[in-house]
């Protein structure tokens, strides 16, 4: 994709995440034109009105709700859909009937738009990023999942309250798995070009404040926060709304940016033919390779875990 103005984004899954995505968007200048599509219309015609009455302070811009006829030639598709985990359910049946939605939505939404760069955000969202990237027909290069973008935008916040620093100055990772396997390499943790555990000792040494780390504390907190916020509200939107609008804004700048995202691995870590997340370059043109940063032999033993737990999953399946 060009770089350009006068952008279209469509959103297709008008709930809560995909329109807190589209007002988010809305706000900003990334796009000229937002297409929500939602199987209940009514959703998605209220969800666009509201969102553009919140315009008048903005440029113009077209928020419009529609069928996939309105999402031709979209620039950027953010899919959504799916539904959640019920009490009594398994993984794999969830699995299976998101799976069956992604499958119904890619022939439609790919004849509209065979050029755009496609965001994967449903739920689990590594393996329908795999089933997606294979019913598609669309280059890998166009399709990215979030995967853990979100579960290192957890552990870079409690890392920074832990340490007393700015998100910013973090430079730290969830890889692997969205999900239960996903894992920390702290053998690449940095802050600033510091290993954690060095940043500490040194801060320390000049009396300022800073908490001892414990790992597997921080590790529990990444893992278990979205489940809290469930709990306590229902839902997540912000924090993956806020990732989304990271990788769009990889998408829509000049140079190509670094991010930890799911694409399809081809042999990093010994891992093959599954979707999984570890540094990834992201720009204009859609996903440009991964950076494969050296880790500890622990660490890529829990990297191909990640693949096996997929692996099992994704053979279960009718792709």
């Amino acid at each position: 994709m060009d770089k350009k103005t006068g952008r279209k984004i469509t959103i297709i899954g008008a709930g809560a995440v995909g329109s807190t995505i589209a007002y988010s968007l809305s706000q900003r200048s990334h796009a000229s034109e937002i297409v929500l599509i939602d199987v209940n219309i009514a959703r998605a015609k209220g969800e666009a009105l509201d969102i553009v009455q919140s315009t008048s302070f903005r440029d113009p811009i077209r928020v419009k709700y529609g069928d996939y006829e309105e999402a031709a030639n979209s620039d950027i598709v953010i899919i959504t859909s799916g539904i959640g985990r019920k009490p009594g359910q398994t993984r794999l049946e969830l699995t299976k009937t998101n799976v069956g939605i992604i499958k119904e939505i890619a022939p439609q939404i790919t004849k509209v738009a065979p050029n755009a760069i496609y965001i994967i955000v449903s739920n689990p969202v590594d393996i329908l990023t795999y089933v997606f990237t294979k019913v598609s027909g669309i280059p890998e290069n166009q399709i990215i999942g979030t995967g853990t973008i979100l579960d290192s935008a957890r552990l870079k916040c409690i890392l920074a309250q832990k340490l007393n620093i700015a998100q910013k100055n973090v430079h730290s990772y969830v890889f692997g798995e969205h999900g239960d396997t996903s894992f920390i390499p702290w053998s690449t943790s940095r802050v600033s070009g510091v290993s954690i555990d060095e940043y500490i000792s040194l801060v320390k040494q000049k009396g300022m404040p800073v908490e001892t780390i414990d790992k597997d504390e921080i590790f529990h907190y990444v893992q278990k926060s979205g489940g809290e916020i469930i709990k306590d509200k229902g839902a997540t939107f912000y924090g993956i709304a806020a990732s989304v609008m990271n990788l769009v804004n990889m998408l829509t700048s000049a140079y190509d940016s670094i991010t930890c995202c799911s694409t399809m691995m081809h042999g990093e870590y010994g891992v093959n033919d599954v979707c999984l997340s570890c540094l990834t370059i992201i720009g204009p043109n859609g996903v440009q390779g991964k950076i494969p940063m050296p880790m500890t032999n622990e660490e890529i033993d829990k990297m191909q875990h990640s693949e096996r737990v997929l692996r099992e999953i994704i053979d279960g399946l009718d792709i």
